[in-house]
């Protein structure tokens, strides 16, 4: 017959033991991880750099640090805006072929898309992705720049580019129809 002692060991034991494999379960409120350090590879700090990380199908669309992306200007009519650039051979591209003006209609009330001169690299690229409001893209079927200003779901052929500063997007969706878009690089 167990005494007493070895009953409290083993009850200690298996709290123990239940406490320890818990640390790294799910919360079961949220689905997220109840400790988790920073993963190198994982979005760094996405709401301070402007972008959220959105999975679909298997695409992850992940911020990059502040440092380690390109400023690009945008001036539409008399309004500037401006959008921070990932570091991918996709941006490297775009900024390539920078200065621009490029004729831009709008798009289910969504996004605005022009034309680029050149297609831009997909190397690295997920197959498709789905943009949130304030990402800059490219969709590669058409060869367009597309600021994203609504609701766009998961696509095949979006390549995200970058986010649009502060309230861009916004500024962008109260623009009616089509519009002439000059982007630029903004020197450091």
């Amino acid at each position: 017959m167990p005494t007493a002692r070895s009953v409290l060991n083993a009850l200690l034991t298996t709290v123990f033991g239940l406490t320890v494999a818990s640390c790294g379960a799910a919360d079961t409120r949220s689905g997220q991880p109840t400790t988790a350090a920073p993963s190198p590879s994982g979005p760094a700090n996405a709401s301070s750099a402007g972008q959220t990380s959105s999975t679909e199908g298997g695409t992850t669309s992940s911020a990059t640090n502040q440092e380690d992306r390109m400023k690009i200007r945008i001036t539409i009519g008399d309004q500037r805006f401006q959008a921070a650039l990932s570091d991918s051979a996709a941006s490297r591209d775009l900024v390539a072929q920078l200065p621009l003006t490029i004729e831009m209609v709008d798009h289910g009330s969504v996004e605005k898309t022009g034309a680029l001169p050149s297609p831009l690299s997909l190397d690295g690229q997920p197959d498709g992705a789905d943009p949130d409001v304030g990402d800059v893209g490219y969709y590669a079927p058409g060869n367009d720049l597309v600021f994203y200003y609504g609701d766009q779901s998961y696509y095949s052929g979006i390549v995200l580019l970058g986010r649009l500063d502060g309230d861009a997007a916004a500024r962008i969706a109260d623009l009616d129809g089509s519009v002439t878009a000059t982007i630029e690089t903004l020197a450091d």
